[in-house]
């Protein structure tokens, strides 16, 4: 094929692999239009326009374009209220201030969809003693598994929330993506089923949702179905591929106003927060976010039919359904992960000639190979591959800021691994 050479193996394979995911695609371009519409109808009702664009300084008081930008993410994300700033570092930097904005001292969090992802565990005193963690502040943590077939366990939370004379439980966590595990994606009704059950428990106790991975995924969001709190990333699905950096955190308007303290201090909140350059890329990305996000569905089912093909275990299945833009395979030996993540390097516009080598990293128990020849640093809704060096070997990919670059990359991975295999 053209200038990257790949084998008339991978190609046939590749053809055999679009024709069978034909139906997914058309669901996934039916989710892309409602999304679209959906987000540009608050455009327009919120009569963006390019002086919402301009940068502040200082202080940044009467930042038109922020406050605007809020005004908007909330009604996209079905909430009263948001908070979506560039001085959230990151996703776990939105989740862990949104937390704290769910709980009080003495409290516990409850995790409902088993252990949270590996980067989240030294902010709630999961593991370490870090300064500053939820545990740190005495906040205790308490989990319930996932049930067999990888739904919530509706009987198991309602055990857990109704024994609550002993145990003040001030929040319940539902982490919608799969993280580094091969449990599926949590949909947005199971987060809804989730919400009323806790709800009609006790009102009092806050549904916080980590939505990294998952927006406009599904046509509704978390907030739709009476989720209180939610956060997550702008370097992924929500930034469409444009936003250089940031987060969010949305929900119910006392929660949005406790995570703002938090993010700056008491009395000041979101009123303040300069940003010299402007708003426009992210007003831009949020806009695009429908359709590069189905850029990315399309992409890792493609990819998780093309592996399957070529005898590897893939999670999700390629005609399963989705709530989220992550794909495991699963590998079983360490070369393999390393040849797959040599190969989506290879496919991406930066760095490609980077060989990808396994390495510790703050946050993790195992040293982890990462594949990510991104325009914007860490960005994963961009093609990227990444994976713990420990059995079984899998690697879990996602992104695709378009489907035909991130089909490439995907077939230059599946070569490397017939290389290795050879």
């Amino acid at each position: 094929m053209g200038y990257f050479q790949i084998s008339d193996k991978i190609q046939e394979l590749a053809e055999r692999a679009i024709c069978d995911i034909a139906p997914q695609f058309c669901d996934i371009e039916r989710v892309e239009r409602i999304n679209t519409e959906k987000v540009l109808a608050a455009f327009l009702r919120h009569r963006v326009s390019d002086v919402c664009f301009a940068g502040t300084t200082g202080y940044g008081y009467n930042d038109r374009g922020r406050d605007t930008f809020d005004l908007l993410f909330a009604d996209i994300m079905g909430t009263s209220s948001a908070l979506v700033r560039t001085g959230f570092v990151n996703g776990t930097h939105a989740i862990t201030t949104a937390l704290f904005a769910s709980l009080k001292p003495g409290q516990t969090l409850l995790s409902v969809t088993g252990l949270p992802y590996d980067t989240l565990h030294p902010a709630l005193g999961i593991s370490g003693e870090m300064k500053g963690s939820l545990k740190y502040y005495g906040i205790s943590y308490a989990q319930v598994n996932l049930a067999d077939d990888g739904a919530p366990d509706l009987n198991a939370i309602a055990s857990v929330l109704r024994s609550g004379e002993t145990v003040d439980i001030g929040a319940v966590l539902i982490q919608r993506s799969r993280g580094y595990s091969s449990r599926r994606a949590i949909t947005v009704r199971e987060i809804g089923e989730i919400c009323d059950l806790v709800h009609g428990i006790n009102k009092d106790i806050n549904v916080f949702v980590d939505n990294c991975y998952g927006e406009f995924s599904e046509t509704i969001e978390p907030g739709d179905v009476n989720a209180d709190i939610l956060a997550g990333s702008l370097i992924k699905n929500p930034g469409g591929g444009i936003a250089p950096n940031g987060g969010y955190v949305a929900g119910r308007e006392d929660l949005v106003e406790a995570a703002a303290y938090r993010l700056t201090t008491p009395g000041i909140g979101g009123e303040c927060g300069a940003n010299p350059y402007g708003h426009r890329l992210y007003f831009q990305g949020l806009f695009v976010a429908p359709h590069t996000v189905a850029q990315a569905l399309k992409t890792v089912v493609f990819c998780s039919r093309l592996l399957e093909l070529l005898g590897y275990k893939t999670y999700p299945k390629y005609d399963e359904t989705r709530s989220d833009i992550v794909q495991a395979v699963e590998f079983g030996r360490p070369e393999l992960l390393s040849r797959f993540c040599k190969g989506i390097q290879m496919g991406a516009p930066v760095d490609s000639y980077v060989t990808p080598v396994a390495a510790d990293m703050p946050g993790y128990d195992s040293p982890i190979i990462m594949a990510a020849g991104s325009f914007i640093q860490g960005s994963t809704i961009e093609l990227s591959a990444d994976g713990p060096l420990c059995p079984p070997y899998t690697a879990y990919l996602q992104g695709g800021l378009t489907f035909e670059s991130g089909k490439l990359g995907i077939m230059l991975a599946a070569q490397s691994l017939c290389e290795c295999d050879a």
